[in-house]
Formats: C-alpha cells, structure tokens, sequence
C-alpha cells in the first residue's frame, strides 16, 4: 500500500482519506493544522475517546449531531450536564450511545475547567506535549514518547478515555504533530501554519 493516492485535482494525498469525500475535506482543511481554541481541542479529545472501537468515519459523520448535543463541546456548560442530561443522550440516535463514554465525557468536562484554573488554558496544557523537533518525519506509529506522557497526566489528573492511542491521534489532528507524508501536498501548508503559530503559554 502506497503512502499517498492521486485525488481528481491530481494531487498527492495522505492514502488514508481516500476512502471518502468526507476525510478529504477533513484531510485538506484540518488535520494536522495547529488549533489553540480550547473548545475545539477539548471537542476533538473528547471525539477521540468517541472514536475508540469504531471508525473515524463514524464520528466525522456524526459530529455536528455530537456539537449539538453536548453545547458545542463547551466544557463549562457540559460540567453542568445531570443524569437526566445522560439519559436525554442515551436516546439520541444521532450520536454515539455509550454510557461509559458519555459519562466521561461529563467527567472531562468537570477536569477541563479545573485544568484551566490551574493552567491558564487547556491550549497550554497540551502544546507543553509538541515534540522538541519540527520538521518530524511522517511517523507509521500509533503512539509516541509524548502522547504516552499526555495520557499519563490526563490520567492523573482524572481524565477519562485517554489512552496514549487516544491522545495520538489528538497531537495528530490538532497540530501537534505533523503526520502528512512527505510526497503529500498539505505537508509543507501545515509546516508553514506552524511556524505562524504562536504556541500557547
């Protein structure tokens, strides 16, 4: 299997987005482009935790069903969130009805905002985790040095759904890594936005 496919616009892709239309445009429009907006880091984290033990493509296509239900992923107000709030989302079909990850996702939430108390944001907590290297090779690993100690702190810290799988995929999407291939065209884009990007402190 080759690192790369040929898109219609005859350019060079990650392969893993040619399965859909929907990973293509999340592909070319987001993934791996640096994000410091502490509500789209703790939507994508908590989507992860969604994510395990079933596809990508599962929760892309769900994920305005997800923003929806969980306030735009607002941690402040998803803290507030009671039983009958998890029972209201147990029977929304639209999103993924997993107790344990619902219940987590609440759980997250609650140590999101303590986390931002005590660490000025959530953006600079997780950038404290980029690699020291930049211009890092594509890597074909499913963790790393770094989401392992991600996860462990998450953990410590009473995070729910955060295993070092689960906080890769994180570093992945949101920037801290940068895992386009080197034959992939968005490969030098997100190389640049990075260098624009103020790294939150």
């Amino acid at each position: 299997m080759t690192n790369t496919f040929v898109g219609v616009d005859g350019k060079q892709r990650c392969s893993w987005c040619s399965a859909t239309e929907d990973y293509i445009a999340y592909h070319d429009h987001e993934w791996g482009f640096p994000v410091s907006d502490d509500y789209r880091l703790f939507e994508k984290i908590c989507l992860e935790g969604f994510q395990s033990g079933l596809s990508w493509r599962t929760i892309l296509t769900k994920r305005e069903s997800f923003r929806k239900a969980f306030k735009q992923f607002d941690f402040n107000k998803i803290a507030e969130f009671s039983d009958k709030d998890i029972e209201r989302l147990l029977r929304n079909e639209k999103i993924v009805r997993h107790r344990g990850k619902i219940e987590a996702t609440i759980n997250n939430a609650k140590r999101a905002k303590a986390m931002v108390e005590t660490e000025g944001s959530l953006a600079a907590f997780f950038w404290r985790y980029e690699p020291e290297f930049v211009a890092q090779q594509p890597q074909k690993v499913s963790t790393s040095p770094e989401s392992i100690a991600l996860s462990k702190e998450l953990k410590k810290r009473g995070w729910k759904f955060v295993g070092p799988t689960t906080a890769y995929a994180f570093m992945q999407a949101m920037g801290l890594v940068n895992d386009h291939t080197e034959e992939c065209f968005h490969r030098n884009k997100v190389i640049q936005a990075r260098k624009r990007f103020k790294k939150p402190v």
